[in-house]
């Protein structure tokens, strides 16, 4: 140990400030693990921005996955790949609405965790074989219909002192048939597998017909201090692709640690590059989360601040804009995850003044066209107010959704009703859940106008498939981390510490040794431009994106072995 120890204190130059580090108390069992938290949290504590700290960790407190792996945005591969099927505007951003929802479900069905730092020039890549799920409210519509008939039979059979078998509210037809699926990606096939992470154990909520596409992603590690990575995601069956330049600010704040986009992190974008969106790009920005719970050992994720989803170039006209609104949490009380917003149009000519609407009271009433709440960690409804997201077809077939909301004074909009704060999280979900054809005075609008957008407790992750470690380059995150997590899953924690550090120590070597020769470390899949927060491929990235297009699934690492066996 004393080797470890002396590599651990090793200073590194390129950090901006002394490392933060917590001794193993060789305690691995939750109250250890808690009393090291504690200790971490008060040395963080005045901290500017903890994730550009050198920041070193006991292995025990850390989950046997990748930093590189473990974000990617791509939880539901298969709504990623629909965004480019409807030949409307508004239902594309509504299939992006719903793709920003579904990418990091890892929060909602997964438990919070610290994987691995990233080291420089690591890189990842995966792929999924999904069959797309495509967004179609009119089959929404027509089961509300059928439901409405029903309930109308329902009654009349009640009043008459008779009974009818009770259909099914409309809620859950945003659910499709689940098929059995593998869980967890793991890391070989009989040692490494299920342990990897319960982020990912899951069952496939896709449907049963239709022809699989292929989604590949590929990240690398392109900075270190500040750490960045880049990624690209794509789906060139549906022309559709994803970039962006990742980086997070973490803050500790009393006993919570905020989570923000670093300066380098403007967010997701999503470029439509054929089909009906042609020439569309789609900007994500990040929210503000909160990691809470820190000194009980029991940690869970809030979100706050907004999320806008921006339609920029594409055909000419009228496009559409959203502004997701995440509700403040109550100091008292449990939380309750709940949000609201609005979807409204932009016209070239006023692009400088919509930027500054950033809560959806910023927008004019006779500019949203649609409007939505819920929980995003449970159901989502949305409305539409007016025609506005109804398009107008011109110009020889140039779609242009020219006309605006009417004006206030001929609609009312309404308001999207959010339970008030006493609610419980039980309480919520039991609101979001009951029938759409109640007449519950809780809500001042007509059920039946409202559309379940998705249930976010039905969606399940769907486990990636990553090549064997054989095939795997030197820095590929699983092969680089490979030693580390095999002794973590063993939970021999001393010697995964040990590896860890002599990964870090490798590192600031190399550091140290290009410095001494005056060189500058260059990515390898990726163009080193962070300023534009979008990510650009190199001539490999180019050719890694091509061969994992064309891997063979049959080789690949999907789910676990149920035959392995967790270590004692």
């Amino acid at each position: 140990m004393a080797s470890a120890a002396t590599h651990d204190t090793h200073v590194d130059e390129e950090a901006p400030g002394p490392a933060i580090s917590v001794p193993d108390s060789g305690d691995t069992g939750e109250g250890g693990k808690i009393k090291m938290i504690v200790q971490l949290v008060k040395k963080c504590l005045g901290v500017k921005d903890i994730a550009a700290m050198r920041l070193s960790l006991p292995a025990s407190l850390l989950e046997p996955i990748p930093n590189l792996e473990y974000w990617h945005y791509l939880d539901r591969p298969d709504i990623f790949a629909s965004i480019n099927d409807s030949d409307d505007p508004f239902m594309r951003m509504l299939s992006v609405l719903r793709y920003a929802f579904t990418k990091d479900l890892k929060f909602i069905h997964g438990k919070v965790c610290k994987p691995y730092n990233s080291v420089l020039g690591e890189h990842f890549r995966a792929h999924w074989d999904v069959v797309p799920l495509p967004y179609a409210p009119e089959e929404l519509e027509q089961q509300v219909d059928a439901g409405v008939e029903t309930s109308k039979s329902e009654t009349a059979s009640l009043k008459s002192g008779k009974s009818s078998k009770s259909t099914g509210s409309g809620l859950s037809s945003t659910s499709k048939p689940k098929s059995p699926s593998t869980a967890a990606t793991s890391l070989d096939e009989a040692n490494l597998a299920a342990q990897v992470s319960n982020l990912n154990l899951s069952n496939s909520s896709t449907p049963q017909n239709g022809e699989s596409v292929r989604v590949i992603y590929l990240t690398e590690q392109v900075s270190h201090h500040p750490p960045v990575s880049a990624y690209y995601a794509s789906c060139p069956s549906r022309s559709v692709e994803m970039s962006g330049i990742d980086q997070i600010s973490a803050k500790v704040s009393g006993t919570t640690l905020r989570v923000a986009p670093g300066q380098y992190n403007q967010g997701i974008f999503i470029k439509i590059t054929g089909g009906h969106g042609e020439g569309e790009r789609y900007h994500i920005t990040h929210p503000v989360a909160s990691v809470n719970g820190i000194l009980r050992g029991s940690f869970y994720v809030t979100v706050g601040d907004s999320t806008i989803i921006t339609c920029e170039s594409g055909k000419p006209g009228c496009k559409f804009r959203t502004i997701i609104e995440y509700k403040e949490e109550s100091w008292l009380g449990r939380a309750h995850f709940l949000l609201e917003g609005v979807i409204h149009t932009v016209f070239d000519s006023d692009t400088t003044q919509c930027a500054e609407w950033t809560k959806a009271k910023h927008v004019p009433r006779d500019r949203v066209v649609a409007v939505f709440d819920g929980s995003w960690r449970g159901r989502i409804r949305w409305k539409r107010v007016g025609t506005g997201s109804f398009p107008a077809v011109d110009n020889n077939g140039v779609t242009r959704s020219t006309a605006s909301s009417p004006s206030p004074s001929h609609t009312t909009i309404p308001t999207p009703h959010i339970p008030a704060a006493s609610y419980s999280k039980a309480d919520v979900a039991s609101y979001y859940s009951t029938s759409r054809f109640s007449m519950s005075s809780r809500s001042a609008v007509v059920e039946d106008e409202w559309i379940t957008l998705l249930d976010l407790s039905e969606l399940d992750i769907i486990p990636k498939a990553v090549r064997p470690l054989d095939k795997q380059h030197p820095r590929e995150s699983r092969k680089l981390w490979e030693t580390v997590t095999d002794k973590l899953v063993k939970k021999e924690f001393s010697e995964a510490t040990k590896e860890k550090i002599n990964i870090e120590q490798r590192q600031r070597d190399e550091a140290a040794e290009r410095k001494r020769k005056g060189v500058e470390f260059i990515p390898r899949y990726f163009v080193k431009n962070l300023e534009d927060g979008e990510s650009t491929l190199t001539a490999d990235g180019l050719a890694a994106v091509e061969e994992e297009l064309k891997e063979d699934s049959a080789y690949c690492i999907e789910g676990v072995d149920p035959k392995a066996e967790l270590a004692a």
